[in-house]
């Protein structure tokens, strides 16, 4: 199999938070940016709830901005979209107001 990597930045609030602007998740088969985030949180456990929440019926509710390729998820295939070697993932915090 072939080694791939997807590179992940973080901005703001979660870059503070991660301990560091960037960082590269190997992986050797296709996944989705969901599995990238679970990598993630096994790498940084405190940053959970700042990319996530999981609802009480399973479902999980992004609580960041996220991007692949300089496009929000949403206007790709959500959670389940597929990344590719060389892909850049970004986090952006999203601030509440009110």
């Amino acid at each position: 199999m072939i080694l791939m990597n997807v590179n992940v930045k973080f901005v703001g609030a979660l870059r503070h938070i991660a301990g560091k602007p960037k960082m590269v998740i190997p992986y050797m088969t296709c996944f989705s940016v969901k599995d990238l985030i679970q990598k993630i949180v096994i790498d940084i456990p405190e940053i959970k709830a700042s990319i996530i929440d999981q609802q009480a019926d399973g479902t999980i509710k992004t609580n960041a901005l996220i991007l692949v390729n300089d496009r929000e998820i949403s206007v790709l295939n959500g959670l389940d979209t597929l990344l590719a070697s060389g892909d850049e993932v970004v986090f952006i915090p999203v601030v509440h107001g009110g």
